[in-house]
């Protein structure tokens, strides 16, 4: 669980993928703050001046979709004009029967992970990439440095539990020069946040310029940034993405209640660093397995079994998951920040 040479990255709010995550999300919260049973699933694609939301929504909550997205859109930072089409439709009775029993919305592997490296309690490098990205949107909101755009990406490479080489991609004005983007970005993002830069090799806006982001530059899809939302993928991920679904679908939930027991195994010193790993079919309450190892692949499930039920209803009333706070989690990582529920540290035995 812990490897030599690794990278991961983060991207801001203003990333393709991400309008298209905090959108999705943006209306989950809009359904649940008026009708806490909301059954949401929500898809969001943007294209050149497009943006399609789809999915299945059943809810007594009355909500337009797209003024949502339009405000969403105009917060990141985005002024252009959006063509929006919406296609949103109930629930199919089908997966009904089984979630208004209890049971899991959907089969599916969830995992969690935590390590003791950082505070954060994620590795290094995960909490470095995200502060690259944090801190590039703050210096655009706060102005202090007016030429940013909202699109942007970070990357950082580790070895040896040391940063080898950090790579930040941000959009600006066409009349600002490369020269001036990379020393400017150095001095006042990278540098405070990384330290001493000796030894570390660093890499701004490597093609030269980035005067086009957003969906004017790219597509974005619901759910493309799984790896940036998690573990930076130096972890397994389940097959499903977290933004734009209610808690009933353990994509989202389950693997937010591995990440809360994983956070506290670690936390109670149980383990150095570890992974838990749970399994559900579709309809049925008790998931098909919870396993959990630590930092020598030694079996801790039975402290996980012993502590967190991992029955749907339970995590969402433990996790607190029907209150609307869907749409913060939609960029800069759902993991390592203390105002979610499932960051909580509490006592295990």
């Amino acid at each position: 669980m812990r490897t030599r040479l690794y990278t991961v990255e983060s991207v801001t709010s203003g990333h393709p993928d991400k309008i298209c995550d905090q959108i999705s999300d943006a209306i989950l919260d809009e359904c649940l703050r008026q009708d806490s049973r909301s059954r949401v699933a929500v898809e969001t694609f943007g294209s050149h001046g497009l943006l399609v939301i789809g999915g299945e929504i059943t809810t007594n909550a009355v909500f337009d979709a797209e003024s949502i997205a339009r405000k969403v859109y105009r917060d990141i930072g985005y002024a252009d004009e959006l063509n929006v089409i919406t296609n949103i439709m109930r629930q199919s009775p089908d997966i009904a029967l089984g979630v208004d029993t209890g049971g899991a919305g959907d089969q599916g592997i969830m995992y969690g992970y935590a390590t003791d490296e950082t505070p954060e309690f994620l590795p290094k490098g995960v909490v470095l990439a995200h502060a690259l990205t944090r801190g590039l949107e703050k210096l655009r909101k706060e102005k202090t440095v007016p030429w940013l755009g909202p699109d942007g990406k970070a990357q950082v490479t580790i070895e040896d539990n040391r940063v080898k080489t950090i790579l930040v991609s941000a959009q600006h004005d066409a009349a600002i020069s490369h020269e001036e983007v990379k020393k400017t970005i150095t001095e006042k993002l990278i540098q405070p946040l990384a330290g001493d830069l000796s030894g570390i090799e660093i890499f701004v806006n490597p093609t030269g310029a980035f005067t086009i982001g957003g969906f004017t530059a790219d597509t974005g899809l619901t759910g493309r940034k799984l790896m940036v939302d998690t573990y930076g993928g130096i972890l397994p991920h389940g097959g499903g993405c977290f933004s734009g679904k209610d808690p009933t679908k353990v994509d989202r939930s389950a693997a937010y209640m591995a990440r809360f027991a994983a956070k506290n195994l670690v936390a109670n010193h149980f383990a150095k660093r570890s992974l838990v790993s749970v399994a559900y079919a579709i309809g049925k309450a008790e998931p098909l397995m919870v396993h959990a190892i630590d930092e020598e692949g030694r079996d801790i499930g039975e402290i996980v079994r012993r502590n967190f039920d991992f029955r749907p209803a339970a995590i969402i009333e433990r996790l607190r998951l029907r209150e609307p706070r869907y749409q913060r989690t939609a960029a800069y990582g759902h993991f390592g920040r203390s105002e979610f529920p499932w960051e909580e540290i509490i006592k295990i035995r």
